[in-house]
């Protein structure tokens, strides 16, 4: 066998592997057709008993992608001395598992052993968005499971108290950019935060100022009735927007107005060009939607080093 032979060996098995690496949104098309159906049937039935379940899905997916890589570690357990990523500070407010695990039922009986915990997870932030009024996509698939997960490794977790330099930097070892940091950030136009998310602009703000100088007024002030300095309501908090169950536009709007809830909300008017993207994306919901999309399929393909296609999301095999 020549070396000339044996090159062209080479390249053909590196092309090869590489293919098999590449998320296509066609790879269960033959052997689980039915896979994308399965899953939002799963996010429907959960939403019409559960109006907050969009919200933790894709907050989930995020929480997932970010440690690790879109390899669903966040879905496991803890075992052992082992305390995984959902029982970190950051992921002890994740919840609806449930809907994933529902997920993963239905396929093992139709296609066993062939979706992976990974894909079910990121088909399901994409029905949470479409189910609530936002856009729909193609999801690439394909990812594997993973089979670690660290509690400790939830501290690389985006803070909702972290400013522009701190996001940048966050985003950018994920190869994200700072357009994808604001088109992402309009994942918050779902969901509800809890005072300790952003006690910190309302109380001892610094030395010369008690409330965060940059919120609204009124909108500070109502807040301040629901976070009180020394609140002792378990699940006090706020929405992050006015229309919750939709997903719309509306946080931007509200971030322009001053009435955004994280630092890191308002982080992204700290400097022209994130800025300039807040107001454009607030001017037009078709534009924020087209911009979104992108962004998902780029944050959600994030390479994890999963290996395998578990059979029950909470377990490694």
């Amino acid at each position: 066998m020549n070396a000339h032979f044996l090159n062209l060996l080479l390249i053909v098995v590196l092309v090869v592997s590489l293919d098999v690496q590449a998320l296509s949104p066609h790879y269960y098309d033959h052997s689980c057709p039915q896979a994308d159906h399965i899953v939002t049937n799963a996010v429907k039935k959960a939403m019409s008993n559960d109006k907050t379940v969009p919200a933790a899905l894709l907050r989930m997916h995020f929480h997932d992608c970010f440690v690790r890589g879109c390899d669903g570690s966040v879905l496991l357990d803890s075992k052992g001395k082992n305390k995984a990523e959902k029982d970190g500070p950051p992921n002890i407010s994740l919840h609806a598992f449930y809907v994933i695990d529902n997920a993963k039922k239905a396929l093992e009986e139709q296609c066993a052993g062939i979706v992976s915990c990974a894909d079910i997870l990121s088909l399901a932030a994409r029905d949470a968005v479409a189910l609530s009024g936002g856009p729909t996509w193609e999801v690439p698939k394909g990812r594997k499971d993973g089979r670690i997960s660290k509690a400790i490794e939830t501290r690389q977790l985006p803070a909702p108290t972290f400013n522009i330099s701190q996001l940048r930097q966050n985003f950018g070892q994920r190869g994200l950019s700072m357009h994808d940091l604001v088109v992402l950030s309009g994942g918050h136009t779902l969901g509800f935060a809890h005072c300790s998310s952003f006690q910190n602009r309302l109380h001892n703000f610094n030395t010369q100022k008690e409330v965060d100088p940059t919120l609204n007024p009124s909108f500070a002030s109502r807040l301040e009735g629901v976070c009180p300095a020394h609140n002792t309501v378990k699940n006090a908090g706020a929405t992050m927007d006015a229309t919750v169950s939709s997903f719309d536009n509306i946080y931007y709007k509200m971030l322009m107005q001053g009435k955004s809830l994280f630092s890191s909300d308002e982080a992204l008017l700290a400097v022209p060009s994130t800025k300039k993207l807040v107001a454009k994306y607030a001017s037009s919901n078709e534009e924020f939607e087209r911009a979104f999309v992108k962004s998902m399929i780029k944050m959600s393909s994030i390479s994890g080093n999963g290996n395998e296609v578990r059979l029950d999301c909470r377990r490694a095999r």
